[in-house]
């Protein structure tokens, strides 16, 4: 499963942009965007994040807060 980011909770840092080694994440608008065609799964934005908005885990509808 590739990148989810949490809009909740990201604050358009760009580390994520910044740390991804195959440039899957860009940002649209104040957001990163995850392309999930490009994603290799290697976790290293959710490493990076400060604000822990990036899962690999999608949640449930509803429930976007993680």
């Amino acid at each position: 499963m590739a990148a989810f980011i949490l809009e909740k909770l990201c604050r358009g840092c760009k580390r994520c942009v910044n740390a991804c080694p195959v440039q899957a994440i860009t940002m649209l608008s104040h957001l990163p965007v995850v392309d999930l065609t490009i994603c290799v799964e290697c976790e290293t934005c959710m490493e990076q994040c400060m604000h822990g908005a990036i899962t690999f885990v999608v949640p449930e509808e509803g429930n976007l807060d993680g």
